[in-house]
Protein backbone atom coordinates (compact mmCIF):
# COMPACT_ATOMS: atom_id res chain seq x y z
CA UNK A 1 0.00 0.00 0.00
CA UNK A 2 1.30 3.48 -1.09
CA UNK A 3 1.71 6.24 1.56
CA UNK A 4 2.04 9.85 1.24
CA UNK A 5 3.30 11.88 3.85
CA UNK A 6 3.62 15.44 3.53
CA UNK A 7 4.90 18.13 5.86
CA UNK A 8 5.88 21.86 5.54
CA UNK A 9 2.30 23.70 6.35
CA UNK A 10 2.54 26.51 8.95
CA UNK A 11 1.16 29.59 8.91
CA UNK A 12 2.58 32.32 6.83
CA UNK A 13 1.84 36.29 6.67
CA UNK A 14 0.95 37.72 3.39
CA UNK A 15 3.25 37.79 0.56
CA UNK A 16 5.25 35.51 2.61
CA UNK A 17 6.58 31.94 1.42
CA UNK A 18 6.29 27.93 2.12
CA UNK A 19 8.02 24.90 1.13
CA UNK A 20 5.36 21.81 1.11
CA UNK A 21 7.30 18.08 0.56
CA UNK A 22 5.56 14.92 0.00
CA UNK A 23 7.31 11.42 0.37
CA UNK A 24 5.63 8.65 -1.12
CA UNK A 25 6.51 5.01 0.16
CA UNK A 26 5.37 1.32 0.13
CA UNK A 27 6.08 0.87 -3.65
CA UNK A 28 9.16 0.35 -5.87
CA UNK A 29 7.23 1.78 -9.22
CA UNK A 30 7.62 5.40 -10.01
CA UNK A 31 4.42 7.66 -10.20
CA UNK A 32 3.12 8.69 -13.57
CA UNK A 33 2.30 11.35 -11.95
CA UNK A 34 2.53 13.32 -8.48
CA UNK A 35 0.53 16.76 -7.27
CA UNK A 36 -0.58 18.93 -4.76
CA UNK A 37 -4.54 19.73 -4.31
CA UNK A 38 -6.22 22.01 -1.69
CA UNK A 39 -9.61 22.18 -0.32
CA UNK A 40 -10.29 25.52 1.62
CA UNK A 41 -12.90 25.39 4.32
CA UNK A 42 -16.84 25.64 2.53
CA UNK A 43 -14.82 24.29 -1.03
CA UNK A 44 -14.19 21.85 -2.93
CA UNK A 45 -10.58 20.17 -3.23
CA UNK A 46 -8.67 21.73 -6.54
CA UNK A 47 -5.67 21.16 -8.13
CA UNK A 48 -2.78 23.33 -7.60
CA UNK A 49 -0.30 21.53 -9.65
CA UNK A 50 0.67 18.51 -11.04
CA UNK A 51 3.96 17.02 -12.57
CA UNK A 52 4.81 13.74 -14.51
CA UNK A 53 7.65 11.73 -14.07
CA UNK A 54 8.74 13.15 -17.61
CA UNK A 55 8.85 16.45 -15.60
CA UNK A 56 5.47 17.66 -17.79
CA UNK A 57 3.83 20.68 -15.27
CA UNK A 58 0.44 21.58 -14.70
CA UNK A 59 -0.62 24.51 -12.96
CA UNK A 60 -3.78 26.23 -11.84
CA UNK A 61 -4.37 29.70 -13.40
CA UNK A 62 -4.61 30.83 -9.85
CA UNK A 63 -0.86 30.17 -8.90
CA UNK A 64 0.75 30.00 -12.10
CA UNK A 65 3.74 32.67 -11.39
CA UNK A 66 3.84 32.13 -7.70
CA UNK A 67 4.07 27.97 -7.07
CA UNK A 68 6.76 25.55 -8.43
CA UNK A 69 6.35 22.39 -8.45
CA UNK A 70 9.01 19.64 -8.42
CA UNK A 71 10.04 15.81 -8.47
CA UNK A 72 12.44 13.55 -7.45
CA UNK A 73 12.19 10.33 -9.05
CA UNK A 74 14.36 8.45 -7.36
CA UNK A 75 13.56 9.67 -4.27
CA UNK A 76 9.82 9.25 -5.27
CA UNK A 77 9.28 13.14 -3.66
CA UNK A 78 7.07 15.95 -4.91
CA UNK A 79 7.60 19.64 -3.73
CA UNK A 80 5.73 22.48 -3.63
CA UNK A 81 7.81 26.07 -3.35
CA UNK A 82 5.04 28.93 -2.76
CA UNK A 83 5.73 32.27 -3.31
CA UNK A 84 3.80 35.79 -2.80
CA UNK A 85 1.49 33.80 -0.55
CA UNK A 86 -2.20 35.06 -0.39
CA UNK A 87 -5.30 34.80 1.85
CA UNK A 88 -7.11 32.89 -0.30
CA UNK A 89 -4.29 30.72 -0.77
CA UNK A 90 -5.23 29.39 2.98
CA UNK A 91 -6.83 25.43 2.80
CA UNK A 92 -5.19 22.27 3.09
CA UNK A 93 -2.83 21.00 1.02
CA UNK A 94 -2.63 17.22 -0.21
CA UNK A 95 -0.31 15.07 -1.88
CA UNK A 96 -1.51 12.76 -4.96
CA UNK A 97 0.55 10.31 -6.52
CA UNK A 98 -1.19 8.67 -9.29
CA UNK A 99 -0.30 5.42 -11.42
CA UNK A 100 -1.08 3.62 -14.58
CA UNK A 101 -1.52 0.17 -15.81
CA UNK A 102 -3.81 -0.60 -13.38
CA UNK A 103 -4.92 3.19 -12.71
CA UNK A 104 -5.43 4.46 -9.39
CA UNK A 105 -4.09 7.02 -6.86
CA UNK A 106 -3.50 7.69 -3.61
CA UNK A 107 -3.78 10.76 -1.34
CA UNK A 108 -2.09 11.77 1.66
CA UNK A 109 -3.41 13.18 4.76
CA UNK A 110 -2.98 16.80 4.52
CA UNK A 111 -1.01 19.79 5.50
CA UNK A 112 -3.00 23.12 6.60
CA UNK A 113 -1.60 26.26 5.08
CA UNK A 114 -3.16 29.50 6.42
CA UNK A 115 -1.82 32.49 5.04
CA UNK A 116 -2.87 35.54 7.62
CA UNK A 117 -1.46 38.69 8.89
Amino acid sequence: QVQLVESGGGLVQPGGSLRLSCAASGSSLVPYSMGWYRQAPGKQRELVATITSGGRTNYADSVTGRFTISRDNAKNTVSLQMNSLKPEDTAVYFCNAYFQFPSRQYWGKGTLVTVSS
